[in-house]
Order: structure tokens, then sequence, then C-alpha cells
């Protein structure tokens, strides 16, 4: 598997790394993996049968008996279209709770690596450099100001229609960054080897440049060696 390459792309909530993920592995023609996706679904799942998300063992028995399909553009729980589901802040602080959970994310790692198929592919998520993909041949740590974020989070909410609230957003985003940042399994951290990006000020474009162009130094550095 090592010879099919990763880009892995780590960051905090609503840093653009979904955003830059997908178009860089569009212009490379890489298969593409949104790990959050996964950790949103079993959110969405230990709510819809009412378990207690901070209770490993009954987030864990969920895990191991449900039923996920992922297709180009819609995403499939127990035969239930929930793509829409998985992106509301409900499903996004669900996730992060449930994701807290060693075993849960033992248990979702070969589903995170059978993703990696030729050509390649683009992962993001929190531990894709660090845990899942710790050979990737490019790690990136996308970062933004909290306030950033939660303008990106405000705006991608009030497209869709939904309610949002600023200051519920700010707290939320925070809360969200030191539940990560401090879970014992595979917390939310920059790498060795990975390369920061601040794109609080960066167009999405901007960042997707820097990170093809990251990746075409790598590839020459490897073929010249």
């Amino acid at each position: 598997m090592s010879a099919i390459p990763v880009i892995a792309i780590d960051g905090p909530s609503a840093s653009g790394k979904g955003t830059v993920a997908q178009a860089v592995a569009a212009a490379l023609g890489f298969h593409y993996l949104d790990s959050g996706a996964l950790y949103r679904i079993v959110g969405v799942a230990g709510m819809d049968a009412g378990v207690n998300l901070d209770n490993e063992l009954e987030i864990l028995a969920i895990l191991l008996k449900i039923n996920i399909k992922f297709t180009k553009k819609v995403v499939m729980l127990e035969g239930r279209d929930v793509t829409d589901a998985i992106r509301s802040e409900a499903a996004s602080a669900a996730a992060s709770r449930v994701a807290a959970h060693g075993k849960v994310r033992t248990a979702l790692l070969e589903r995170q690596r059978a993703f990696r198929t030729e050509p390649g592919l683009v992962a993001d998520g929190r531990d894709m450099g660090s845990v899942v993909f710790a050979d990737a041949v490019l790690k990136i740590y996308l970062t933004a100001s909290v306030e950033a974020r939660a303008q990106r989070r405000y705006k991608q909410l009030i497209e869709k229609g939904l309610d949002a609230n600023m200051a519920a957003l700010l707290q939320d985003i925070r809360s969200r960054d030191e539940r990560d940042s401090n879970r014992v399994a595979a917390p939310l951290k920059k790498c060795p080897g990975a390369v920061e990006i601040d794109t609080t000020d960066m167009p999405a474009e901007q960042a997707t440049a820097r990170v093809l162009a990251l990746y075409r130094q790598v590839r020459q550095a490897h073929r010249v060696s």
C-alpha cells in the first residue's frame, strides 16, 4: 500500500480542509476521504438510537452493526439518505464526542484505510497524518483563527437556510477545539513533518495551489532520490 500516495490534511473544524482536500483530489484525479463524515454518521446513529454519546461501549455496539454506504454525492445510513443530516451542527458536535473514544477510533481505522486505492488519496480529518496514514507522502495542517472559522460556519448555515447564531458558533468551536485537542485517543495536533497553512486570510483557491505545489515538490524529490 505504501506505493499509493496519500496527502493527509488535518486541522480543526471549519479550517477549510474539506474544501481544499476535495479541490486537491480533483486536480490530481485522486480519491477523497472525508474522515469526519464517518464520525458524523456514528454520531447521528447514536442520537437516533438515543444512547449516551459519552458511553464508549454503547457507541461501539452501534458502530459494529450499522450499515454505511457512500456514493459520489450521497451518504446512506441503514438505507436512509443522511447526506444533509450529518452536516448539521448537532451532528458535528456529536461527532466530536464519539471521536473521543479510543475503541471507536480503532474500529474505524480499517474503514478509513480502505479508501487508499490507485492512483492516490487525499484524506482530511484530525489524525490522518498522525495515525491513519502515518506514512503519507505529504502532511498538511490547515488552521485559521476561531473568529474566521465561526464566520465560515455561519455563512454555510445561512446559505443552507438554517438558523445560526455567531456567539453560539464561537463557543461551540472553542469547545470542540478543546475536546479534540485534549482527548486521549489521537488528539488533534500538528504532527511532525506537517506543513502548517493558515487560511484565516487565505482564499481556498490559494491554499489549494499551495498544497499542489508542495505535492509536486515532494514527488520531484522522490524521483531525484
